[in-house]
């Protein structure tokens, strides 16, 4: 029985227009790179981002000082607060009703992020989600000592929510490294959705329980999957 599942935002429930990801070739090319955003998205879909700046500047094979990597980060960083400024950050469709639904259900909902806190909680003061009300708990990448693909967020939304069985949970997400989270952590369901930063083709690499194509899909899928455990 599912007691809780596990959303990632960008591109899974929170449509930000690939801001993130735009934003982060733009600041590793402004130091003389020219990857393209293809390569970008594949390096370092889901990740913490200064880890998916160092990724992507890995793939010139060349060795990167950690100083490099920072001085990028933090030239992302204030230029994610200047687009986010601007831009208008929606849901995903079917996110509400799906948390909605999930909790008429009893199932618990938490966001996870391989986002900051800062910049986390600006999304959702700007869909105007609220904790506790529309989600039951936010865990972020400056949350955990390591972020994905390791499984850290995910144990601490199980403590955040006091639910005690992994494979009670379902994690959900647009990239490859979500599903890997999932596994890691021993989830009941680790699923690709494609709304997001990676194509079905690159999510199937990761071996997900299943892919969805819409928010909507999750509960139909619940309910299949408990009706062949009985």
């Amino acid at each position: 029985m599912t007691e809780l599942v596990v959303f990632d935002m960008a591109g899974t429930t929170v449509d930000e227009k690939n801001v993130v990801y735009k934003t982060v070739r733009q600041a590793i090319n402004a130091t003389g790179y020219n990857f393209t955003q293809e390569q970008v998205q594949t390096a370092g879909a889901g990740k913490e981002k200064s880890q998916a700046i160092r990724d992507v500047l890995a793939l010139d094979g060349n060795d990167h000082p950690d100083a490099e990597v920072q001085s990028i980060f933090a030239d992302f960083k204030r230029r994610l607060v200047d687009a986010y400024d601007t831009l208008d950050v929606t849901e995903q469709p079917g996110a509400s009703e799906t948390f909605r639904e999930l909790h008429s259900r009893g199932i618990k909902v938490v966001l996870n992020t391989g986002y900051d806190r800062p910049t986390a909680e600006k999304l959702v003061r700007k869909i105007g989600w609220a904790v506790g009300t529309d989600f039951d708990a936010l865990v972020t990448a400056s949350d955990v000592e390591t972020g994905r693909p390791a499984p850290d967020m995910i144990y601490l939304a199980m403590a955040l929510t006091e639910v005690t069985d992994a494979s009670a949970v379902i994690k959900i997400g647009d990239s490859r490294i979500d599903i890997e989270e999932g596994q890691n952590a021993n989830c009941g369901m680790a699923l690709g959705i494609t709304t997001g930063a990676q194509p079905e083709t690159e999510l199937r690499q990761s071996n997900p329980t299943a892919i969805i194509h819409q928010l909507s899909d999750l509960p139909n899928l619940i309910d299949q999957t408990s009706q062949l455990a009985r």
